[in-house]
């Protein structure tokens, strides 16, 4: 039966939903969609059904944004951790009363149901109240409730609960009594009234399903613990269904605290693919995942008006929604807060290029028999044969269009990966496209002091150039790369660890470092041999991230602020990336050791 109760005074002193600091947010999720929790157990971020659907929660960007909070008096912030390799998380209040133990989590796997968001508590040491606060909509407007039997319809979606649920306005509230344990359920549809058993074992399935992800998983080289969270990042940021990876989970959390740099990322861009693609099949070596992200990619085709594809779309293949403003405070003021993202169809020709080298990682290393999307490669490389020497938006989406060194680079990279799969015509039309623009970049491409210029004519250079050897452009000693990794260091890095990025709209600098960046220069240092240097860099990275082993697309190192969207798939993607290379590095400097020690001893 449901009631109706006033709602008693917040006890619980909690900080303002939209000032949580983003370390000390973790993400639930059950591949298909997040919420993203903060440390008192605060779902401040949810939008059922999909990643890029509208939020029912929204408190990270605005107070009135909505939130589903657990209340009990003089409650802190205790441990939190995910149980046992899921995205189960286990959060810990803390009270003088004794520590309240809540579980979160998303059903996941074929024997559970789908779209299910569960909230457990343990036997509470002091009254406990479970209130949901939801504003459908991005907040734009007012829930529609409705009661069927024990059962609270918020906006068609099912709400149950282990003890009586009664109203306050639009909010639906639980009380639970000191010593009791209890529980909530929220279904993105219409579902029955679970009982403990049924909880239990959709639990046990969910537990299952995140094991049998990493069934085929046996790494055990150098920051194990930190490829598993990684590995987990990605997963929380995968489509299930679709096979896509979005960006991140959430929405404008700002690159620049206060500022208006506040992107949507709950799209999937083609620049991801490469690296994403690559950091799961050199884990595995024949991951179908990896392989589902291609063909999310190649099925894109179609959804630009001038191009081979959109440089992002949506999780149904479709161009991603114009930008669009909401009329929030932000996350610590910074506005505009924005749902949409207006790059979809610009020139970037990094984003093109990463999908062939995406493209020969699975031809390489994958589990494919043929050469899988070929079709789509062959445009592509069509496309980037007429078009490289057009002028460009960049890695970094920036205005106006410049003739940018490394999309020029990754182009040829990409030219000459497909070659070696191409029948004669193709591999010799590619060969020459690409033997153009490098001698294009020879000529066009180097600061006067020898360096890889950001574009044609900058006397300045991107971390990006930092990849040049890793995509196989050329080797990490020349005297171009020593100029630039030079320069790199010198101008956009505080500690020779942490790098910013070179932006053409505003000064990088005002910016955090960008995480990822840091791991593209640690593989460059495997590449060069100084394997203490790229593991410090990888070290030096690790450390911007949160307890919960999540990267945000950028940090302040000195204020240990995360800055940006969370969690980051690109970032993750390149620690992956960067501790792969650093642990085969080692082995083989250990193999040569041991080569070398047994000579000496049959010698003796």
């Amino acid at each position: 039966m449901i009631e109706t109760r006033p709602r008693p005074e917040d006890e619980t002193g909690a900080v303002a939903s939209n000032t949580v600091p983003i370390r000390d947010l973790g993400v639930i999720g059950d591949r298909r969609s997040a919420a993203v929790l903060d440390r008192m157990g605060r779902i401040l971020w949810y939008c059922p059904c999909r990643f890029d659907g509208p939020s029912l929660f929204a408190g990270l960007l605005d107070p009135e944004g909505g939130e589903w909070r657990v209340e009990m008096a003089g409650a802190k912030p205790g441990p939190r951790g995910y149980i046992d390799g899921s995205s189960i998380l286990e959060t810990t209040l803390a009270s003088s009363d004794g520590d309240l133990v809540l579980r979160d989590w998303m059903t996941s796997g074929p024997q559970a149901p789908t779209g299910v968001l569960v909230r457990e508590i343990d036997a509470a040491p002091a009254p406990v109240r479970l209130v949901l606060d939801p504003r459908p909509d991005y907040g734009r407007r007012s829930p529609t409730l409705a009661v069927e039997a024990e059962t609270v319809m918020i906006e068609g979606m099912a709400l149950h609960g282990s003890h009586q649920l009664s109203f306050d306005g639009d909010t639906v509230v639980m009380e639970i009594p000191e010593g009791e344990a209890g529980w909530m359920v929220l279904s993105d549809g219409p579902l029955a009234r679970p009982d403990r058993a049924t909880l239990d074992n959709w639990r046990g399935h969910t537990l299952g399903h995140w094991e049998g992800l990493d069934a085929a998983l046996d790494y055990t080289g150098v920051f194990a613990d930190e490829i598993a969270q990684s590995l987990r990042a990605i997963r929380l940021c995968t489509h299930e269904e679709s096979g896509a990876t979005v960006a991140a989970i959430t929405t404008s959390l700002p690159e620049v605290p206060g500022g208006t740099r506040n992107w949507d990322y709950r799209y999937v861009w083609l620049r991801d693919a490469g690296m994403i693609v690559s950091a799961l099949l050199r884990l595995y070596g024949r991951d179908r995942e990896g392989e589902a992200y291609l063909r999310f990619i190649c099925r894109c085709t179609g959804t630009s008006e001038h191009y081979p594809m959109a440089v992002f779309t949506d999780l149904d293949c479709e161009t991603a929604p114009r930008e669009t403003e909401l009329p929030f405070e932000g996350w610590r003021g910074a506005r505009p807060v924005r749902i949409g993202n207006g790059a979809a169809d610009q020139l970037q020709l990094d984003a093109y290029a990463n999908v062939v080298l995406a493209a020969k990682l699975l031809y390489r290393e994958g589990s494919s028999d043929s050469r899988a999307h070929w079709d789509v490669v062959q445009d592509i490389c069509g496309f980037l044969c007429a078009n490289w020497q057009e002028p460009d938006h960049g890695i970094w989406e920036e205005t106006p269009p410049r003739h940018y060194i490394s999309g020029k680079v990754v182009a040829a990279c990409a030219l000459e990966s497909a070659a070696d799969y191409g029948d004669e015509a193709e591999a010799a039309r590619w060969r020459d496209a690409a033997a153009e623009i490098r001698d294009w970049i020879a000529s066009n491409g180097l600061t006067s002091g020898g360096a890889y210029a950001v574009y044609r004519g900058s006397e300045e250079v991107d971390v990006t150039a930092a990849l040049f050897p890793v995509w196989n452009y050329c080797a990490a000693d020349t005297p171009e790369m020593l100029a630039t990794m030079g320069a790199l260091e010198r101008d956009w890095s505080p500690d020779g660890l942490l790098y910013h990025r070179r932006l053409e709209c505003v000064d990088g600098h005002d910016e955090g470092v960008f995480l990822a960046a840091g791991f593209w220069v640690a593989q460059y240092w495997v590449m060069r041999g100084d394997l203490e240097r790229a593991r410090a860099i990888i070290e030096a990275g690790i450390a911007q991230g949160n307890d919960l082993g999540l990267l945000s697309e950028e940090a302040n190192p000195r204020s240990g602020a995360m800055l940006g969207n969370i969690p980051q798939a690109f970032a993750h993607a390149g620690l992956i990336g960067a501790v792969f290379d650093l642990n085969t590095a080692l082995e083989e400097r250990d193999d040569t050791a041991s080569e070398a020690y047994d000579e000496v001893g049959s010698n003796g």
